[in-house]
C-alpha cells in the first residue's frame, strides 16, 4: 500500500492541470454567453440574465452602456443591494436615462462632486434631474477645496458658473466668465445682486466678451458697487436712450448719475 499511494497522488497531480483548463474553458465559454445575452433584444431574456448567480457587476455595467433599457428594467436592478452597493453600477444608473425619476434622484444624492457635474452636463439627463444636480453642486460651493471650483469653474453647467462668479474667489470668479456654458441671461441674474462684490464686477467690465454686451454694460452702470474708474469704459459707446433711460433711474448711484449727465451734456455740444 505505501507504494501505491504516491503513484495515485502523482497520478491526481498529472490530472489537476487538466481540470482546471477544463473548468477555465467552462468559466470562458460561460462569460462568452453572458455578454451575448447582454446585448439580446429580449426583456425576457435580459430579465432572466439579471437573475443569474453568474452575473455580476461587471456585466451589469456592460448592460447599463445600453440606452435602450426599460425603466422596469433598470427598476429591477437598482433593487438588487450587491450591486446597489458598488460604486459604479449607482453611477452609471443614475445617468441612464431611462432610469425612473425618483431612482435616479435618490442615487444622485449619493454620488461623488464630479461625477453629479458629468451627469449634469449630459443632454439625456432629464430637466428635473438636472436642476436636483445643480442645487446640489450650488449648495456645496463654499465648502469646496480650491481645485475642486476651479474645475467647476471651466466645466460647470450655466447656474453653477454664474454661482462662482458669484460666490467663488476671484480666480474662479474670472475663469466662470470665460465659461461656455455661462450664458447673458444669467449672468444678468447674477448681476442683478446687490451683495454682489466690487471685484468681481470690475472683472465683468473689463472682461473682452462680456464689457461688449449693452445689457451688462448697463446693469454694471446700475449696480451700486461697480467700480467707478470703469465708468468711462463702460458708457463710451452706449447709445444716447440707453443713458437717458439710466437717468430716470431713482437708485442710479450718485457718481454714475453725475458722469452720465456730464456725457450727455457732451453729446449735445457734438451735435
Amino acid at each position: 500500500m505505501p507504494r501505491v499511494f504516491p503513484n495515485r497522488l502523482r497520478k491526481q497531480r498529472r490530472m489537476a492541470p487538466k481540470d482546471i483548463s477544463s473548468e477555465q474553458a467552462m468559466l470562458s465559454t460561460r462569460e462568452d454567453a453572458i455578454a451575448a445575452l447582454v446585448a439580446s433584444a429580449n426583456e425576457v431574456v435580459l430579465r432572466s440574465l439579471i437573475d443569474d448567480p453568474a452575473f455580476d457587476e461587471t456585466h451589469v455595467c456592460l448592460l447599463l452602456e445600453r440606452k435602450d433599457l426599460s425603466g422596469l428594467l433598470l427598476e429591477e436592478i437598482s433593487k438588487r443591494k450587491t450591486w446597489r452597493a458598488v460604486y459604479r453600477v449607482r453611477v452609471a444608473l443614475a445617468a441612464h436615462p431611462h432610469t425612473p425619476r425618483l431612482i435616479a434622484m435618490r442615487l444622485l444624492r449619493e454620488l461623488h462632486l464630479m461625477d453629479i457635474v458629468r451627469i449634469s452636463l449630459l443632454p439625456t439627463t432629464p430637466m428635473e434631474l438636472r436642476r436636483l444636480a445643480y442645487e446640489r453642486l450650488l449648495s456645496q460651493l463654499p465648502q469646496l477645496p480650491l481645485g475642486q471650483k476651479l474645475t467647476l469653474a471651466r466645466r460647470g453647467s450655466t447656474r453653477v458658473a454664474a454661482g462662482l462668479v458669484a460666490h467663488g474667489p476671484e480666480q474662479a470668479a474670472r475663469i466662470a466668465l470665460d465659461n461656455s456654458f455661462l450664458t447673458e441671461s444669467q449672468l444678468l441674474k447674477t448681476l442683478a445682486k446687490e451683495s454682489l462684490p466690487a471685484r468681481v464686477l470690475a472683472a465683468v467690465a473689463s472682461h473682452a466678451k462680456w464689457s461688449k454686451l449693452v445689457n451688462v454694460r448697463v446693469a454694471l452702470l446700475r449696480h451700486p458697487h461697480t467700480p467707478a474708474d470703469h465708468l468711462a469704459g463702460l458708457v463710451s459707446g452706449l447709445p444716447r436712450r440707453e443713458l437717458e433711460d439710466l437717468l430716470e433711474l431713482s437708485r442710479l448711484p450718485q457718481a454714475v448719475r453725475g458722469y452720465l449727465r456730464e456725457q450727455l451734456s457732451e453729446r449735445m455740444k457734438d451735435r
